[in-house]
């Protein structure tokens, strides 16, 4: 193909993942707007609240941007540079809400241990460091990365980013973040474990509510690996298909997975069946008895 046709091809393959960036999220939302007002507007509010509004309409906003930018629509070069590394520092911003969602659950499922919520917290905060680091340094400097604008015919152009570094310095940031999420998927496991052999010995089934938070844990874990392996090999020489189709996977799982992690848990709560049981998490899922676990949650005091 000549250099006009592989813009016009890569500029299609553009429009048509954004579409369908726009679509999906815009179908999550309308399919979960019911139980956002049924768990969210008509409840009283905690922090677990407002975490969750924060993922789902902060990352609305950034996912929108995402898919809005690089052709759909025509966006000036100077601007584009700016709506980009906008995009950037959403994404790191929400995936740093989405772990203080799953630290704020491992504290409240290890019945509000002080000693773990410093640990995680105390091991949080480099994390956060090393997420504006790689901002700066990946996203935010001309030198490593750049607008150009696509002119197609007078009245088809586009702008688009060009990588000036390899994927190297992506892939060693991620180390620290995956191990850090390795961290805090085994302690959910091993939560799990002791509390499935705690009702062995009294003959019942696991809570329904440790066993959905520990599995979205474990889900979150694989899909956050899967996104830090994808966000490094941007930096490499992807054909367009393979690129498009790593934006398509980037833009929609994580903004769909977290919110749901947060409203599925509501609604086990308010419509599993109910056995009370002396233990620290008890199967108590109506919301005017709840279990420890979500008076952790839902109490403004302790605002899980």
């Amino acid at each position: 193909m000549s250099e006009l046709e592989e813009s016009l091809y890569a500029l299609l393959w553009n429009n048509n993942i954004s579409v369908a960036i726009i679509t999906i999220i815009s179908y999550e939302y309308l399919l979960q707007f019911e139980k956002e007002v049924t768990f969210v507007w008509k409840r009283q509010w905690s922090v677990m609240t407002y975490l969750y509004l924060a993922v789902r309409y902060f990352g609305i906003l950034v996912v929108m941007t995402c898919a809005c930018w690089g052709g759909l629509f025509y966006i000036p070069q100077a601007v584009s540079y700016g709506i980009f590394v906008f995009m950037q520092w959403g994404i790191s911003a929400y995936f740093a809400l989405a772990k203080v969602i799953l630290i704020w659950r491992l504290y409240a499922l290890y019945n509000q241990s002080k000693r773990i919520l410093y640990v995680l917290l105390g091991l949080f905060l480099p994390i956060v460091a090393l997420y504006i680091t790689v901002d700066i340094y990946l996203w935010s400097r001309p030198s490593a990365i750049s607008m150009e604008e696509v002119i197609i015919t007078p009245n088809i152009k586009y702008c688009t980013a060009f990588f000036h570094i390899g994927p190297m310095p992506a892939i060693y940031a991620s180390i620290p973040i995956l191990c850090y999420d390795i961290l805090l998927v085994v302690l959910a496991i091993v939560l799990l474990w002791q509390h499935m052999e705690d009702r062995k010995g009294l003959k019942m089934k696991p809570n329904s509510l440790v066993v959905l938070i520990v599995r979205y844990h474990v889900v979150y874990f694989v899909m956050n690996l899967a996104s830090q392996i994808f966000m490094a090999i941007l930096w490499a020489d992807l054909s367009v298909e393979v690129m498009n189709l790593v934006l398509l996977f980037n833009d929609t799982a994580p903004f769909i997975l977290v919110p749901r992690l947060i409203i599925s848990i509501w609604e086990t709560h308010a419509t599993d069946s109910c056995v009370h049981v002396s233990t620290t998490f008890e199967d108590c899922v109506c919301w005017t008895s709840p279990p420890v676990l979500e008076q952790h949650e839902m109490d403004p005091s302790v605002s899980a």
